[in-house]
């Protein structure tokens, strides 16, 4: 049985990836029988399902060059969901627009629309409820260092 290498896993991903412009968001390797490789990516616009495929055939023929044809894994190669918290900040600039829920280091959060984003951190037009009516506050700046997890509110108007 072969026994996967998290960072050579790493390496031979960054090796597929290429110069797609897309990145590495995720990776998990299971410790199992039949180890589960989950490899999560994104990128500047998102990525298609063509991209997913692409980076699949070539992790798949790196690794049978790695560990050998007979080795047994599992490969998934995946966008984040919609749901999932945005954990690069290179996954900001494309929701410039929509709105974000910020869970801060200090136990604070803060929902309002993403007004900018840039390498050291964003700028919320934070939306808050007195009683029935919604305030915009003006834009304010978060670092990244300050952002525990953000997520993307996902509305169904």
């Amino acid at each position: 049985m072969a026994q996967f290498d998290r960072h050579r896993i790493q390496q031979l991903l960054a090796e597929a990836l290429g110069d797609s412009g897309l990145y590495v968001v995720g990776l998990t390797v299971s410790d199992s029988v039949m180890p589960k490789l989950t490899a999560t990516l994104d990128g500047p616009a998102g990525l298609g399902i063509q991209e997913c495929a692409q980076v699949t055939r070539r992790l798949n023929r790196a690794l049978a060059e790695t560990y050998g044809e007979d080795a047994a894994y599992s490969l998934e190669v995946t966008s984040p969901g919609a749901d999932q918290p945005l954990t690069d900040p290179r996954q900001y600039p494309r929701h410039v627009g929509r709105s974000l829920l910020l869970k801060l280091a200090d136990g604070t959060e803060k929902t309002g629309p993403l007004v900018a984003a840039t390498p050291e951190g964003i700028e919320l037009e934070e939306v808050i409820k007195v009683k029935t009516k919604k305030t915009t506050l003006p834009a304010a700046f978060f670092p990244f260092g300050d952002i525990q997890e953000a997520t993307v509110v996902i509305s169904f108007k």
